[in-house]
């Protein structure tokens, strides 16, 4: 049937992909990470206090104080082409925009911060993404992480009047081609250093303690994560120590534990002068990994009396990880594709 000459344009029907990570200021500087800190501690599911209490304590403590001292760690990791992980991120959809081929449209979003999943979702739809595979791109699920994506897609949803099918890609944290991924790209980072390193230490993003006891899946995720890499590292690196730990923490209560900091301190107390850290839980390399494990965790282990140091790097862009990602994709696109 011929379109009337007066239809409005509709854009063919086509499936997209959408790759979605926290999020990150647009500059490093004070005034762009209090905007960014102001959305991202404004989240009721990054921040369970009751909204009485917290809201005064954000406006009138943190987003006072915490934004230039973030700000200067953001300048310290910043590069030519912006934040490492908007850049990264970005580099990761248009890698697999390329294994997909044209018949999938992929794009990009971020959390907290531009491009917002709203903005781009509507950008999806308008060229004809009838059928959306959202993809957040943390291998742990956690209500502060996987769910604030899709109560944000949410959002995003309830302003259209003509709603895409939504599809979202479940936690892989204990999938085979996540683990063999990060056990092939970090067996080539271990191999490829001046030293031989006693202990890997796998260091995953901290929550509140709190989330655990209601419910929360991602402490218990980030230890298979480990279980599963320590035994596939096993058998190319016998003699490798492998330990988990938590980092980030932020505020007075408890978090899951041990922290990092605190492990690197205590390797070094007992001895250990050779430690290489990974960050399994992340997706791309970021501040936290580029400025607290890079920078923070190497001053806090040589402090201490550790030597050699190294942090490898995130799955990012590279071959292994993309791998890994377009088998998850399709996966995921049955049906649709």
């Amino acid at each position: 049937m011929k379109r009337p000459s007066d239809h409005p344009p509709v854009a063919a029907p086509r499936v997209g992909v959408m790759l979605v990570n926290l999020g990150t200021p647009q500059a490093p500087t004070a005034s762009a990470v209090r905007t960014y800190l102001a959305e991202f501690l404004s989240d009721r599911r990054v921040v369970e206090i009751p909204r009485a209490v917290w809201l005064p304590i954000l406006h009138g403590i943190i987003l006072r104080t915490r934004p230039a001292k973030s700000a200067h760690a953001y300048a310290q990791v910043w590069t030519k082409d912006g934040s490492p992980l908007a850049a990264i991120t970005q580099a990761q959809a248009q890698d697999l925009q390329v294994r997909m081929g044209d018949g999938v449209m992929v794009d990009w979003a971020m959390r907290y911060g531009a491009p917002s999943i709203p903005d781009v979702l509507a950008r999806m739809k308008a060229a004809g993404c009838e059928r959306i595979l959202v993809a957040p791109l943390y291998p742990q699920y956690s209500g502060a992480t996987t769910a604030s994506v899709i109560d944000r897609l949410g959002e995003g949803l309830g302003a259209m009047r003509w709603q895409p099918a939504i599809r979202t890609l479940p936690p892989y944290y204990d999938d085979p081609a996540h683990v063999e991924a990060l056990r092939a790209d970090l067996s080539a980072q271990l191999q490829a250093l001046a030293f031989v390193p006693q202990v890997l230490l796998l260091s995953f993003h901290g929550m509140p303690e709190r989330t655990l006891n209601l419910g929360d899946p991602y402490h218990c995720q980030c230890r298979k994560t480990a279980r599963l890499l320590s035994e596939a590292l096993a058998g190319e690196f016998p003699g490798l120590k492998v330990e988990t730990s938590f980092q980030s923490r932020f505020g007075r209560a408890k978090w899951l534990e041990p922290s990092t900091e605190d492990t690197l301190a205590r390797l070094a107390h007992e001895g250990v002068g050779r430690v290489a850290i990974a960050a399994p839980g992340f997706s791309a390399d970021c501040v936290e990994t580029l400025e607290e494990l890079a920078i923070r965790g190497r001053e806090v282990f040589e402090e201490v009396g550790g030597k050699d140091y190294a942090v490898l790097e995130c799955l990012n862009a590279g071959a292994d990880g993309m791998g890994m990602l377009e088998a998850l994709v399709r996966r995921e696109l049955m049906g649709w594709v």
